[in-house]
């Protein structure tokens, strides 16, 4: 007998090395088949996504599409490939070219919405020479003003806003200026409710007569000069001749207005849902009121738990830390180091130090968050200029810095969908980076970087 055959023992038999051998076979076999299968779609999806990146269709023009108004051109933004990301990383990065609405911003979304739902209320009349008062750094009060004219709002022979901004507002954006220490919500809002008050108190016995409407919010102000107002700010008949007619003043509040929030949960969420095919694997926004990361990532949380909300937080910004740590916190408010500016730094239109609660409906489906610097901002928005011809503000270069940064954190690159929201045009930022220095390679450098694959 042999000297191998000696060595197996009873149970072993011929068979079962037949069936040990081929079912060694079959995984193998299986093991290379599905590489190769996924391998050969991944492939496959590349080309087809880069066939329809370069496939050039004409713009079709339907009977039905025009528009009333400039309020009809506010929305349904197209969805840009950025190119010169997107083919460096090996994703899709997506800007949702918010930058093309009349008013020049994604907050004319907000301003729309917050006027129509006011409207809608009966807090609103046109014709009546009312007052809007919103405190902002800029883009809602150009947003509100073209908004509230077209609506026929405001007084048609002067556009009666009060805007109250901070004084560290770019030139391009610039009414009169209002320090961002004097809390310029607060100031908007003093400001509507003085609105009219001394024409309501004026002849009147009844020294405890209000000139508040009860709104059922407790952040939307509205002012009457209108006498027919019971003390607890309620009305007896709502079609009184009096009531309707006369000026009223109204702080819109993009804060803490629910408007803010639905406006994206509504509209800009489902728009971007339908432009991607429902192929969304993340979402990168910054916040300042809150309303678009909160809206658009509670949209695509009820569409699919699976996208990725991400925040790009500017320097100063206490949110990052929020969502790190749970502390709304930044080193800047330090003893001994807080600046005059809480959140000093060039960019604008987000970043905030205090809760909201519009702030309050996206802390909970953010996902990550990313601290983004000055320089690297001002880097972003050198880069798409020279790459992809976009001239783009400060926030929407915060944006695409995340975007790159997340990227790198997943170590990302094959085919996944990233989109972010492009905010204003760098028209209106121009004079705030001209002071700061630009390195041209650290979006290189970034880019360049392995990923952690985390």
């Amino acid at each position: 007998m042999k000297l191998f055959e000696l060595a197996l023992p009873p149970w072993y038999s011929n068979a079962v090395v037949r069936y040990i051998t081929f079912g060694v076979l079959i995984g193998f076999t299986l093991s290379v088949t599905s590489t190769s299968l996924s391998s050969y779609w991944r492939s496959r999806r590349r080309q087809s996504l880069s066939q329809e990146q370069h496939e050039f269709r004409p713009i079709v023009l339907r009977s039905d599409e025009v528009v009333h108004g400039v309020t009809g051109l506010i929305g349904n933004t197209p969805l840009v490939r950025i190119d010169s990301l997107s083919d460096a990383l090996g994703v899709e990065i997506l800007g949702k070219a918010e930058f093309l609405n009349p008013g020049g911003s994604v907050k004319d979304r907000v301003a729309l919405r917050i006027i129509e739902d006011a409207e809608r209320q009966g807090l609103l009349h046109p014709h009546t020479g009312s007052r809007i008062f919103e405190g902002t750094v800029g883009s809602t009060g150009i947003s509100i003003a073209t908004i509230a004219k077209a609506r026929q709002l405001l007084n048609p022979i002067s556009c009666f806003l009060a805007i109250i901004m901070p004084d560290d507002v770019a030139q391009e954006k610039r009414v009169r200026p209002a320090s961002i220490v004097d809390k310029k919500q607060n100031i908007a809002r003093r400001a509507a409710i003085e609105f009219g008050r001394s024409d309501i108190m004026r002849g009147l016995e009844d020294a405890h007569a209000n000139h508040e409407l009860h709104t059922g919010s407790a952040s939307v102000v509205v002012t009457t000069t209108s006498s027919h107002v019971n003390a607890e700010g309620t009305i007896d008949d709502p079609l009184d001749e009096d009531l309707l007619s006369k000026p009223r003043g109204f702080f819109a509040d993009q804060f803490e207005n629910r408007s803010n929030f639905e406006a994206h949960y509504n509209g800009t969420g489902p728009e971007i849902w339908r432009q991607t095919n429902s192929h969304i694997d993340a979402f990168v926004s910054g916040a300042g009121t809150g309303g678009t990361i909160a809206g658009i990532g509670q949209f695509f949380k009820s569409m699919n738990e699976e996208v990725q909300v991400v925040l790009a937080d500017p320097e100063g910004s206490g949110l990052y830390n929020k969502v790190k740590h749970g502390v709304m916190y930044d080193r800047k408010e330090a003893e001994g180091t807080k600046r005059r500016h809480q959140v000093d730094t060039v960019v604008e239109g987000i970043g905030i130090n205090r809760m909201t609660n519009n702030i309050d409906l996206a802390i909970p489906i953010i996902d990550d968050a990313f601290r983004i610097t000055d320089v690297e901002a001002v880097a972003m928005s050198r880069y798409l200029v020279q790459n992809d011809g976009l001239f783009l503000g400060s926030s929407s270069a915060c944006n695409l810095v995340a975007c790159i940064k997340f990227v790198k954190k997943r170590g990302w690159r094959d085919g996944e969908t990233l989109v972010t929201i492009l905010c204003d045009s760098g028209n209106r930022h121009y004079s705030k980076v001209t002071n700061i220095p630009v390195d041209r390679s650290i979006i290189d450098n970034l880019i360049a970087q392995p990923g952690s694959g985390v």
